[in-house]
């Protein structure tokens, strides 16, 4: 990769900054350097569990200070600006998801209702049997069903477990409705971290560990592309994929040396 075309940079961070509680090798460089050359960041995710806040201080625990909530994207916080542009001010949303998402809906001015006009699904790790039946009767009811993202499976210290996408697919398999999915790979979250950065798609750099979001999200939205094997893709599936990204890389510290 020509790394002196980057003008700016979006990164995942489960898998790629972190796995679980544990930072990544080269996280903190990646960081330093970014700030060092001045170039534009976002830290984008499709978990949509906590709110911004939450990462800066998750990051600042692992020793990754002065990120601002702005730089952090979450699917959540994309939900929430589409929420806010096609819905008015009081809407009841019922929400599956974490603390983090309920609480971002809510401050943006929607009503936490179990009597919904619009249904938003995330990951819960509380999920329960109770709150899937809520969310089919509301949207068999004619509610508005919107995912925050697709994936499957979420990246955790002992394995992959049930992401978004797995509660998302229960709903749409209970309801025979699709949802209109937020994060990636679908484009609001692209459009999003470009619009953050100020930079045109061709001039930014995604970092990501997986083909089906990250990868191959950011080259349909027009971005450089970069997989770490840090997390969910693993070396066998990138070798039997017919889309591939335009740098492979074992970890951070090997893309580092590169960039750097």
């Amino acid at each position: 990769m020509d790394f002196s075309t980057i003008h700016g940079v979006v990164m995942d961070m489960d898998g790629v900054i972190w796995r679980g509680d544990d930072v990544l090798p080269g996280a903190v460089a990646l960081f330093d350097l970014l700030k060092q050359r001045g170039l534009p960041f976002a830290a984008a995710t499709n978990n949509s569990a906590k709110s911004p806040a939450d990462y800066v201080a998750k990051l600042a625990r692992m020793g990754i200070h002065g990120i601002r909530e702005d730089q952090i994207l979450t699917s959540g916080r994309v939900t929430v600006a589409y929420l806010q542009a096609h819905y008015p001010p009081g809407t009841p949303v019922y929400v599956i998801g974490g603390d983090g998402l309920r609480q971002m809906i809510a401050r943006a001015g929607f009503e936490l209702s179990d009597a919904a006009r619009v249904v938003v699904v995330g990951i819960d790790f509380d999920l329960t049997y109770n709150k899937l039946k809520r969310a089919t009767q509301l949207i068999r009811g004619g509610a508005d069903f919107i995912g925050t993202n697709g994936d499957k499976t979420f990246p955790m210290v002992d394995g992959l477990v049930p992401g978004a996408g797995s509660i998302i697919a229960a709903v749409q398999t209970a309801t025979g409705r699709a949802p209109l999915m937020m994060g990636k790979p679908n484009s609001p979250m692209f459009t999003a971290a470009l619009e953050l950065l100020g930079t045109d798609a061709a001039h930014t750099l995604m970092i990501g560990d997986r083909l089906d979001t990250d990868i191959d999200g950011a080259k349909a939205a027009g971005l450089q592309t970069a997989l770490v094997l840090t997390g969910v893709t693993t070396r066998a599936e990138l070798d039997a994929s017919p889309g591939q990204p335009d740098g492979v890389y074992d970890g951070l510290p090997e893309l580092l040396e590169e960039f750097g």
